[in-house]
Protein backbone atom coordinates (compact mmCIF):
# COMPACT_ATOMS: atom_id res chain seq x y z
CA UNK A 1 0.00 0.00 0.00
CA UNK A 2 2.86 2.18 -0.89
CA UNK A 3 1.68 6.07 -0.91
CA UNK A 4 1.89 8.42 -3.81
CA UNK A 5 4.11 11.28 -2.69
CA UNK A 6 2.36 14.82 -4.01
CA UNK A 7 4.55 17.80 -4.59
CA UNK A 8 4.29 18.88 -1.19
CA UNK A 9 5.27 15.25 0.71
CA UNK A 10 8.45 14.69 -1.25
CA UNK A 11 9.23 18.68 -0.18
CA UNK A 12 9.32 17.12 3.22
CA UNK A 13 11.79 15.83 4.76
CA UNK A 14 10.12 13.55 7.03
CA UNK A 15 12.00 11.25 9.25
CA UNK A 16 11.06 7.62 10.87
CA UNK A 17 12.37 4.70 12.38
CA UNK A 18 11.87 1.09 12.36
CA UNK A 19 10.65 -1.31 13.62
CA UNK A 20 8.02 -2.02 13.47
CA UNK A 21 7.47 -1.30 9.47
CA UNK A 22 4.73 -0.82 7.47
CA UNK A 23 1.80 -3.75 7.12
CA UNK A 24 1.93 -4.98 3.89
CA UNK A 25 -0.03 -3.99 0.56
CA UNK A 26 -1.78 -7.49 0.26
CA UNK A 27 -3.59 -7.28 3.32
CA UNK A 28 -7.30 -7.09 3.05
CA UNK A 29 -8.09 -5.39 6.42
CA UNK A 30 -5.85 -2.23 4.68
CA UNK A 31 -3.63 -1.98 8.08
CA UNK A 32 -0.92 0.87 7.86
CA UNK A 33 2.44 0.04 9.03
CA UNK A 34 4.22 2.49 12.08
CA UNK A 35 5.95 5.38 10.25
CA UNK A 36 7.22 7.75 12.33
CA UNK A 37 7.71 10.71 11.07
CA UNK A 38 10.52 13.61 11.63
CA UNK A 39 9.83 16.20 8.72
CA UNK A 40 13.28 18.72 8.70
CA UNK A 41 12.30 22.60 8.45
CA UNK A 42 10.02 23.86 5.40
CA UNK A 43 12.65 26.28 4.39
CA UNK A 44 15.46 23.66 4.64
CA UNK A 45 13.55 21.41 2.91
CA UNK A 46 12.45 23.21 0.12
CA UNK A 47 16.31 24.23 -0.31
CA UNK A 48 17.29 21.19 -0.55
CA UNK A 49 14.43 19.97 -3.17
CA UNK A 50 14.89 23.05 -5.29
CA UNK A 51 18.20 22.21 -5.25
CA UNK A 52 18.03 18.31 -6.29
CA UNK A 53 15.38 18.33 -8.75
CA UNK A 54 15.84 20.88 -11.33
CA UNK A 55 19.65 19.68 -11.22
CA UNK A 56 18.13 16.28 -12.93
CA UNK A 57 16.10 17.90 -15.14
CA UNK A 58 13.18 16.49 -13.38
CA UNK A 59 9.54 17.28 -12.25
CA UNK A 60 8.95 18.30 -8.71
CA UNK A 61 5.77 16.24 -8.84
CA UNK A 62 7.54 13.04 -9.52
CA UNK A 63 10.10 12.00 -6.75
CA UNK A 64 10.03 8.28 -8.15
CA UNK A 65 10.68 9.26 -10.85
CA UNK A 66 13.36 11.33 -9.75
CA UNK A 67 14.86 8.83 -7.87
CA UNK A 68 14.90 6.72 -10.71
CA UNK A 69 16.87 9.28 -13.40
CA UNK A 70 18.79 10.37 -10.51
CA UNK A 71 20.50 7.45 -8.76
CA UNK A 72 19.80 4.89 -11.35
CA UNK A 73 20.09 6.04 -14.35
CA UNK A 74 22.53 8.68 -13.60
CA UNK A 75 23.65 11.25 -16.58
CA UNK A 76 27.09 11.56 -18.20
CA UNK A 77 28.03 14.37 -16.15
CA UNK A 78 27.18 12.00 -13.12
CA UNK A 79 28.68 8.70 -14.11
CA UNK A 80 31.66 9.10 -12.12
CA UNK A 81 29.84 9.98 -8.95
CA UNK A 82 28.46 6.10 -9.98
CA UNK A 83 31.85 4.59 -10.89
CA UNK A 84 32.62 3.06 -7.43
CA UNK A 85 28.99 1.39 -7.44
CA UNK A 86 28.70 0.85 -10.86
CA UNK A 87 31.97 -1.54 -10.49
CA UNK A 88 31.25 -3.15 -7.10
CA UNK A 89 34.83 -1.59 -5.65
CA UNK A 90 34.90 -1.05 -2.03
CA UNK A 91 34.14 2.06 -0.13
CA UNK A 92 37.22 4.78 0.15
CA UNK A 93 38.51 4.75 4.10
CA UNK A 94 39.20 8.28 4.09
CA UNK A 95 36.18 9.47 1.84
CA UNK A 96 34.33 7.82 4.48
CA UNK A 97 35.41 9.76 7.32
CA UNK A 98 34.83 12.84 5.63
CA UNK A 99 31.54 11.83 4.72
CA UNK A 100 30.63 10.85 8.05
CA UNK A 101 32.04 14.58 9.09
CA UNK A 102 28.85 15.44 6.52
CA UNK A 103 26.80 13.79 7.99
CA UNK A 104 26.84 15.00 11.42
CA UNK A 105 26.39 18.53 9.60
CA UNK A 106 23.34 17.10 8.05
CA UNK A 107 22.12 16.21 11.34
CA UNK A 108 23.06 19.34 13.16
CA UNK A 109 20.69 21.46 10.92
CA UNK A 110 18.13 18.93 9.74
CA UNK A 111 16.96 16.83 12.81
CA UNK A 112 16.68 14.02 10.53
CA UNK A 113 18.40 11.30 12.86
CA UNK A 114 14.95 8.75 13.10
CA UNK A 115 14.72 8.54 9.19
CA UNK A 116 18.75 7.73 8.81
CA UNK A 117 18.49 5.04 11.11
CA UNK A 118 14.97 3.97 9.73
CA UNK A 119 17.08 4.18 6.29
CA UNK A 120 19.94 2.25 7.41
CA UNK A 121 17.36 -0.53 8.90
CA UNK A 122 15.45 -1.33 5.90
CA UNK A 123 18.10 -1.79 3.53
CA UNK A 124 19.72 -4.26 5.79
CA UNK A 125 16.73 -5.63 7.54
CA UNK A 126 15.31 -7.46 4.25
CA UNK A 127 18.13 -10.54 4.57
CA UNK A 128 17.73 -13.86 4.63
CA UNK A 129 19.74 -16.09 6.42
CA UNK A 130 18.10 -19.01 4.74
CA UNK A 131 19.51 -18.14 1.47
CA UNK A 132 23.17 -18.37 0.90
CA UNK A 133 23.78 -16.05 -2.66
CA UNK A 134 24.13 -12.77 -2.72
CA UNK A 135 22.35 -10.44 -3.41
CA UNK A 136 19.55 -12.80 -3.59
CA UNK A 137 20.20 -13.22 0.20
CA UNK A 138 19.27 -9.11 0.68
CA UNK A 139 20.55 -7.12 3.20
CA UNK A 140 22.89 -4.06 3.19
CA UNK A 141 23.63 -3.64 -0.06
CA UNK A 142 22.16 -0.74 -1.35
CA UNK A 143 19.35 -1.84 -3.10
CA UNK A 144 16.68 0.99 -1.55
CA UNK A 145 17.81 2.97 -3.76
CA UNK A 146 15.55 2.08 -7.00
CA UNK A 147 12.27 2.96 -7.04
CA UNK A 148 10.79 -0.52 -7.03
CA UNK A 149 12.04 -1.37 -3.69
CA UNK A 150 11.71 2.02 -2.77
CA UNK A 151 8.06 1.66 -4.02
CA UNK A 152 7.10 -1.30 -0.81
CA UNK A 153 4.66 -0.05 1.66
CA UNK A 154 7.25 -0.70 4.45
CA UNK A 155 9.60 2.05 2.52
CA UNK A 156 6.91 5.09 2.48
CA UNK A 157 8.89 8.42 2.97
CA UNK A 158 12.40 7.32 2.38
CA UNK A 159 12.46 8.78 -0.76
CA UNK A 160 13.39 11.85 1.60
CA UNK A 161 15.73 10.45 3.07
CA UNK A 162 17.52 9.59 -0.14
CA UNK A 163 17.40 12.93 -0.65
CA UNK A 164 18.73 13.81 2.26
CA UNK A 165 21.87 11.65 1.67
CA UNK A 166 22.14 12.02 -2.27
CA UNK A 167 24.81 15.37 -2.22
CA UNK A 168 26.84 13.46 0.21
CA UNK A 169 26.57 10.96 -2.29
CA UNK A 170 28.15 13.14 -5.15
CA UNK A 171 30.48 14.42 -3.15
CA UNK A 172 32.26 11.14 -2.02
CA UNK A 173 31.96 9.14 -5.24
CA UNK A 174 34.56 6.44 -3.57
CA UNK A 175 31.42 5.84 -0.62
CA UNK A 176 29.15 2.72 -2.10
CA UNK A 177 25.41 3.37 -1.08
CA UNK A 178 25.18 0.62 1.11
CA UNK A 179 28.07 1.72 3.04
CA UNK A 180 26.56 5.45 3.28
CA UNK A 181 23.37 4.17 4.42
CA UNK A 182 24.71 2.72 7.03
CA UNK A 183 27.04 5.03 8.15
CA UNK A 184 24.77 7.81 8.27
CA UNK A 185 22.44 4.97 10.48
CA UNK A 186 25.06 4.34 12.78
CA UNK A 187 26.21 8.50 12.85
CA UNK A 188 22.62 9.31 13.70
CA UNK A 189 22.78 6.81 16.79
CA UNK A 190 25.59 8.61 18.28
CA UNK A 191 24.97 11.61 17.40
CA UNK A 192 21.68 11.73 19.44
CA UNK A 193 23.15 10.74 22.86
CA UNK A 194 23.65 7.07 21.71
CA UNK A 195 26.24 4.43 22.47
CA UNK A 196 29.32 3.96 20.05
CA UNK A 197 28.72 1.13 17.03
CA UNK A 198 30.84 -0.89 16.13
CA UNK A 199 31.13 -0.54 12.35
CA UNK A 200 33.04 -1.74 9.83
CA UNK A 201 32.52 -0.77 6.05
CA UNK A 202 33.33 -1.94 2.36
CA UNK A 203 30.36 -3.26 1.11
CA UNK A 204 28.89 -3.56 -1.92
CA UNK A 205 26.21 -2.29 -3.81
CA UNK A 206 23.91 -4.42 -5.66
CA UNK A 207 24.58 -2.94 -9.82
CA UNK A 208 20.39 -3.15 -11.02
CA UNK A 209 17.15 -2.89 -9.71
CA UNK A 210 16.37 -6.34 -10.77
CA UNK A 211 18.29 -7.20 -7.88
CA UNK A 212 15.80 -5.55 -5.40
CA UNK A 213 14.34 -8.30 -2.56
CA UNK A 214 10.57 -9.19 -3.22
CA UNK A 215 8.04 -7.07 -0.46
CA UNK A 216 6.97 -8.26 2.65
CA UNK A 217 10.90 -8.72 4.26
CA UNK A 218 10.11 -6.12 6.99
CA UNK A 219 7.77 -6.30 10.65
CA UNK A 220 4.46 -5.17 10.36
CA UNK A 221 3.24 -2.52 13.27
CA UNK A 222 0.00 -4.18 14.65
CA UNK A 223 0.16 -8.01 13.25
CA UNK A 224 -2.36 -10.55 14.74
CA UNK A 225 0.31 -11.94 17.22
CA UNK A 226 3.07 -9.23 17.88
CA UNK A 227 5.40 -11.80 19.20
CA UNK A 228 5.39 -14.48 16.93
CA UNK A 229 5.78 -11.42 14.26
CA UNK A 230 8.75 -10.48 15.18
CA UNK A 231 10.39 -13.13 15.43
CA UNK A 232 9.53 -14.70 12.27
CA UNK A 233 10.79 -11.79 10.61
CA UNK A 234 13.76 -11.24 12.97
CA UNK A 235 15.06 -14.53 13.51
CA UNK A 236 14.92 -15.17 9.76
CA UNK A 237 17.41 -12.58 9.79
CA UNK A 238 19.31 -14.32 12.30
CA UNK A 239 19.04 -12.06 15.10
CA UNK A 240 17.37 -13.50 18.67
CA UNK A 241 15.14 -12.54 21.31
CA UNK A 242 17.36 -10.07 23.21
CA UNK A 243 18.24 -8.55 20.23
CA UNK A 244 15.36 -8.08 19.08
CA UNK A 245 13.99 -6.38 22.26
CA UNK A 246 17.40 -4.17 22.23
CA UNK A 247 16.72 -2.80 18.48
CA UNK A 248 13.41 -1.99 19.61
CA UNK A 249 14.72 0.42 22.28
CA UNK A 250 15.63 2.60 18.89
CA UNK A 251 11.81 4.09 18.99
CA UNK A 252 12.94 6.33 21.74
CA UNK A 253 13.95 8.52 18.84
CA UNK A 254 11.46 9.55 16.11
CA UNK A 255 7.51 9.90 15.96
CA UNK A 256 4.59 8.58 13.92
CA UNK A 257 2.02 10.52 11.70
CA UNK A 258 -1.04 9.05 11.20
CA UNK A 259 -1.28 10.27 7.52
CA UNK A 260 1.61 8.00 6.44
CA UNK A 261 1.53 5.33 8.43
CA UNK A 262 -1.87 4.85 9.83
CA UNK A 263 -0.44 4.99 13.16
CA UNK A 264 -0.46 7.87 15.72
CA UNK A 265 -2.05 11.04 16.74
CA UNK A 266 -1.67 13.77 14.37
CA UNK A 267 -0.38 16.05 16.95
CA UNK A 268 0.70 16.39 20.69
CA UNK A 269 1.77 18.32 23.38
CA UNK A 270 5.44 17.04 22.39
CA UNK A 271 5.17 17.54 18.85
CA UNK A 272 3.37 20.43 18.02
CA UNK A 273 6.44 22.48 17.93
CA UNK A 274 8.70 20.65 16.44
CA UNK A 275 11.86 20.80 15.33
CA UNK A 276 11.36 20.73 11.77
CA UNK A 277 7.54 20.41 10.53
CA UNK A 278 4.98 20.22 13.81
CA UNK A 279 2.49 17.16 14.40
CA UNK A 280 3.34 13.65 14.34
CA UNK A 281 3.21 11.46 17.88
CA UNK A 282 6.31 10.13 19.14
CA UNK A 283 6.90 6.83 21.94
CA UNK A 284 9.04 9.53 24.47
CA UNK A 285 9.14 12.37 25.14
CA UNK A 286 12.59 13.67 24.40
CA UNK A 287 12.16 12.38 20.92
CA UNK A 288 15.65 13.19 19.75
CA UNK A 289 17.40 12.06 22.46
CA UNK A 290 19.31 8.13 22.23
CA UNK A 291 18.63 6.56 26.13
CA UNK A 292 16.24 4.12 27.50
CA UNK A 293 12.90 6.33 28.00
CA UNK A 294 11.26 4.24 25.37
CA UNK A 295 11.35 1.28 28.04
CA UNK A 296 10.50 3.31 31.10
CA UNK A 297 7.34 4.93 29.15
CA UNK A 298 5.96 2.21 27.62
CA UNK A 299 6.37 -0.02 31.30
CA UNK A 300 4.71 2.69 32.44
CA UNK A 301 2.10 3.79 30.40
CA UNK A 302 1.15 6.93 32.26
CA UNK A 303 1.22 9.43 29.22
CA UNK A 304 -1.50 9.52 26.56
CA UNK A 305 0.27 11.97 24.45
CA UNK A 306 3.54 8.88 24.21
CA UNK A 307 2.37 6.18 21.06
CA UNK A 308 2.35 2.53 22.34
CA UNK A 309 1.81 0.20 19.13
CA UNK A 310 1.18 -3.78 19.80
CA UNK A 311 5.01 -4.63 18.86
CA UNK A 312 5.74 -2.44 21.70
CA UNK A 313 3.87 -3.39 24.26
CA UNK A 314 4.52 -7.37 23.35
CA UNK A 315 8.48 -6.71 24.87
CA UNK A 316 6.78 -6.44 28.29
CA UNK A 317 3.73 -9.19 27.87
CA UNK A 318 6.19 -11.80 26.06
CA UNK A 319 8.02 -13.34 28.93
CA UNK A 320 11.04 -13.80 27.00
CA UNK A 321 11.23 -10.02 25.65
CA UNK A 322 9.65 -9.08 29.25
CA UNK A 323 13.17 -10.28 30.78
CA UNK A 324 15.55 -8.29 28.76
CA UNK A 325 12.91 -4.81 28.52
CA UNK A 326 12.52 -4.86 32.09
CA UNK A 327 16.88 -4.99 32.48
CA UNK A 328 17.03 -1.86 30.11
CA UNK A 329 14.40 0.23 31.94
CA UNK A 330 16.57 0.08 35.12
CA UNK A 331 19.87 -0.35 33.29
CA UNK A 332 20.83 2.60 30.37
CA UNK A 333 24.15 0.98 30.38
CA UNK A 334 23.33 -2.74 29.68
CA UNK A 335 20.65 -1.40 27.06
CA UNK A 336 23.75 0.43 25.19
CA UNK A 337 26.04 -2.28 25.31
CA UNK A 338 23.65 -4.90 24.17
CA UNK A 339 22.11 -2.07 21.26
CA UNK A 340 25.52 -1.16 20.02
CA UNK A 341 26.04 -4.91 19.32
CA UNK A 342 22.86 -5.66 17.96
CA UNK A 343 22.96 -2.63 15.70
CA UNK A 344 26.40 -3.41 14.09
CA UNK A 345 25.19 -6.77 13.70
CA UNK A 346 22.26 -5.52 11.43
CA UNK A 347 23.93 -3.36 9.61
CA UNK A 348 26.12 -5.90 8.46
CA UNK A 349 23.73 -8.44 7.49
CA UNK A 350 23.82 -9.76 4.19
CA UNK A 351 26.31 -7.64 3.04
CA UNK A 352 29.29 -8.48 0.55
CA UNK A 353 32.13 -6.81 1.38
CA UNK A 354 35.54 -5.63 0.03
CA UNK A 355 38.03 -6.46 1.19
CA UNK A 356 36.19 -9.50 2.89
CA UNK A 357 37.21 -8.70 6.72
CA UNK A 358 36.37 -5.24 5.85
CA UNK A 359 37.59 -1.74 6.77
CA UNK A 360 37.17 0.33 9.79
CA UNK A 361 37.10 3.97 9.92
CA UNK A 362 38.33 4.39 14.07
CA UNK A 363 41.38 6.09 14.61
CA UNK A 364 41.41 4.75 17.75
CA UNK A 365 40.93 1.35 16.92
CA UNK A 366 44.03 0.92 15.32
CA UNK A 367 46.60 3.07 16.89
CA UNK A 368 46.24 1.48 20.20
CA UNK A 369 48.39 -0.53 20.91
CA UNK A 370 47.19 -3.86 22.86
CA UNK A 371 48.04 -3.70 27.06
CA UNK A 372 50.53 -6.08 27.95
CA UNK A 373 49.34 -7.52 31.16
CA UNK A 374 51.45 -7.14 34.54
CA UNK A 375 49.92 -8.81 37.34
CA UNK A 376 51.94 -6.77 39.99
CA UNK A 377 50.30 -3.60 37.88
CA UNK A 378 46.83 -4.16 39.47
CA UNK A 379 47.30 -6.38 42.42
CA UNK A 380 50.14 -5.01 44.17
CA UNK A 381 50.93 -1.69 46.69
CA UNK A 382 48.68 0.31 48.01
CA UNK A 383 47.61 2.32 44.72
CA UNK A 384 46.00 -0.24 43.10
CA UNK A 385 44.66 0.94 39.27
CA UNK A 386 41.09 -0.60 37.44
CA UNK A 387 41.67 -2.82 34.64
CA UNK A 388 41.47 -0.95 31.16
CA UNK A 389 38.29 -1.59 28.76
CA UNK A 390 40.99 -2.80 26.02
CA UNK A 391 42.50 -5.52 29.12
CA UNK A 392 38.93 -6.99 30.36
CA UNK A 393 37.79 -7.29 26.90
CA UNK A 394 41.15 -9.10 26.15
CA UNK A 395 40.66 -11.09 29.67
CA UNK A 396 37.01 -11.96 28.82
CA UNK A 397 37.74 -12.86 24.87
CA UNK A 398 40.63 -15.56 26.20
CA UNK A 399 38.19 -16.71 29.11
CA UNK A 400 35.09 -17.37 26.41
CA UNK A 401 38.02 -18.83 24.31
CA UNK A 402 38.07 -21.63 26.82
CA UNK A 403 34.45 -22.13 27.09
CA UNK A 404 34.01 -19.58 29.93
CA UNK A 405 31.03 -16.89 29.38
CA UNK A 406 29.52 -13.85 31.42
CA UNK A 407 26.32 -15.70 32.61
CA UNK A 408 27.81 -18.56 33.94
CA UNK A 409 31.37 -19.76 35.69
CA UNK A 410 33.70 -22.00 33.98
CA UNK A 411 33.28 -25.49 34.52
CA UNK A 412 35.62 -26.89 37.04
CA UNK A 413 38.40 -29.32 35.82
CA UNK A 414 37.92 -32.21 38.26
CA UNK A 415 40.76 -34.60 37.07
CA UNK A 416 42.96 -31.68 37.22
CA UNK A 417 41.84 -30.90 40.62
CA UNK A 418 42.69 -34.37 42.34
CA UNK A 419 46.29 -34.61 40.52
CA UNK A 420 47.24 -31.17 42.06
CA UNK A 421 45.63 -32.13 45.26
CA UNK A 422 47.78 -35.49 45.25
CA UNK A 423 50.95 -33.70 44.29
CA UNK A 424 50.44 -31.41 46.83
CA UNK A 425 49.83 -34.57 49.70
CA UNK A 426 52.89 -36.03 48.20
CA UNK A 427 55.44 -33.26 48.31
CA UNK A 428 53.81 -32.41 52.02
CA UNK A 429 54.46 -35.93 52.83
CA UNK A 430 58.26 -36.36 51.87
CA UNK A 431 58.85 -32.88 53.45
CA UNK A 432 57.45 -34.42 56.83
CA UNK A 433 59.19 -37.89 56.05
CA UNK A 434 62.94 -35.61 55.90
Amino acid sequence: MAERLSSTAASRLGACLLPPAAASSKRASGTRSSLPVLPSPPCAAAGLRSRLLPAAGLRPSSPLSSLRLGLCQRPAARSRAMSSSAMCSASDPAQLKSAREDIRGLLNTSFCHPILVRLGWHDAGTYDKNIAEWPQRGGANGSLRFEIELKHAANAGLVNALKLLQPIKDKYSGVTYADLFQLASATAIEEAGGPKIPMKYGRVDVSGPEQCPPEGKLPDAGPPSPAGHLRDVFYRMGLNDKEIVALSGAHTLGRSRPERSGWGKSETKYTMDGPGAPGGQSWTVQWLKFDNSYFKDIKERRDEDLLVLPTDAVLFEDPSFKVYAEKYAEDQDAFFKDYAEAHAKLSNLGAKFDPPEGISIDDDSKSAAPEQFVAAKYSSGEKKRELSEAMKQKIRAEYEAVGGSPDKPLKSNYFLNIMILVAALAFLTSLLGN
